[in-house]
């Protein structure tokens, strides 16, 4: 991971201000930091939560799916006997694949609110006076009163030597590989909730619909839809376009295919290598500053 150069002067700055607003400054500005990289923490281990709640309830859904797919061949020893037992367990296991794929929808949703939570905490990193400067009371904020104020106290350093656009970059970076590991899983989502399903259903979950009211919204924030397409932005390995065909559900997929799904969910994922060990050593720099708990 490339760590960003330690007080960074980036275009746009405001001019130096006087020692006294930056000691005024800083503390207000520390605070802040320490909050917004105290959410990102917290945010983190909810996208570690939802994606493994994400994948079990994915391997429920296509044990369920497998199960009624071969309930014809299946022995069922003394059970056999028992009036339409294969028709009753069969609705049994379709229902069983109706609610995992509400709960599998439903934690992917928890994932896009996580990164769009991300993504707003890293757009709050910036620390702005709030009120008139001349005001014998100076506060502070995360929005900008002013569009002159860069809220960044002209570049100067917050902890040790790092100032405010070191921080963000530190966060963008963390950021973005959350995004394409987003985008992945969208991907793979849509393959899930298609499986079992009748034809007329599956042909509503292509790339370029909404998978629930809102989503587009979502990942607008998140810069993972793309208005000259009109349809989310594509996987991609990172630096790389995608080369991925165009989505088209396979509702009947044999056990090999849906193993690698699963394997593909869990593998958290290989688009960004070593994604555990970057985001930990983003988190190491960070904590290393603002001695935040991880």
């Amino acid at each position: 991971m490339e760590t960003p150069e330690p007080k960074s002067h980036s275009w746009g700055s405001s001019p130096m201000p006087p020692s006294s607003s930056a000691r005024l400054w800083r503390p207000a500005a520390q605070r802040n930091l320490r909050n917004q990289w105290s959410k990102m923490a917290s945010y983190r281990q909810q996208w570690l939560s939802s994606s493994s709640s994400a994948r079990t309830h994915a391997t429920s859904l296509v044990n369920a799916y497998l199960s009624q797919k071969y309930m014809p061949l299946m022995e069922l020893g003394a059970l056999k006997d028992m009036p339409d037992i294969r028709k009753k367990a069969s609705l049994k296991l379709f229902k069983q694949q109706e609610l995992h794929r509400s709960k599998l929808l439903s934690s992917y949703k928890d994932m896009v609110a996580v990164v769009v939570q991300m993504v707003n905490a890293s757009k709050s990193m910036r620390c702005f006076l709030k009120g008139a400067s001349s005001s014998s009371l100076v506060q502070f904020s995360s929005s900008s009163e002013d569009i002159n104020e860069t809220g960044d106290c002209g570049g100067v350093a917050v902890f040790g030597f790092w100032s405010i656009s070191s921080f963000e970059k530190l966060a963008e970076e963390l950021i973005q590989m959350f995004k394409l590991e987003l985008s992945l899983k969208r991907l793979l989502l849509l393959d899930l909730l298609s499986i079992g399903c009748e034809v007329l259903h599956t042909n509503q979950l292509c790339w370029s619909n909404e998978i629930y009211h809102g989503e587009f919204g979502d990942l607008k924030v998140c810069n993972l839809y793309s208005e000259e397409t009109s349809e989310p932005v594509h996987p991609r390995l990172k630096d790389r376009k995608s080369e991925i065909p165009a989505f088209q559900c396979n509702h009947q997929p044999d056990q090999e295919i849906l193993q690698v799904y699963i394997t593909t969910w869990l593998a958290e994922v290989n688009i960004d290598g070593h994604r555990d060990w970057r985001g930990n050593a983003c988190f190491a720099l960070v904590n290393s500053s603002c001695s935040i708990k991880n």
